[in-house]
């Protein structure tokens, strides 16, 4: 990526880390930059309560459809 996207991407994925902290009860969101196996860039951000938390091979909290439309919603108004 040229030095303008990359820290315009950084600079949105504050604004979303921010919000998803304030929607989904965490103590701190964590930022990860992987995905050699897609053709494209692209961030996690993960929330967490420590560190492990991070392991992408960490088994995932699973919700209900509904659940994830209102916490997207609630980040969405939050940015």
């Amino acid at each position: 990526l040229d030095d303008t996207t990359l820290a315009q991407m950084n600079i949105f994925a504050k604004k979303v880390a921010t919000a998803i902290k304030e929607a989904i009860p965490c103590q701190r969101v964590g930022m990860m930059v992987v995905g050699m196996e897609v053709p494209h860039a692209h961030i996690h951000l993960i929330p967490i309560n420590k560190e492990s938390d991070m392991i992408l091979s960490n088994q995932r909290q699973k919700l209900e459809k509904a659940e994830f439309e209102t916490i997207a919603k609630n980040i969405r108004e939050l940015i």
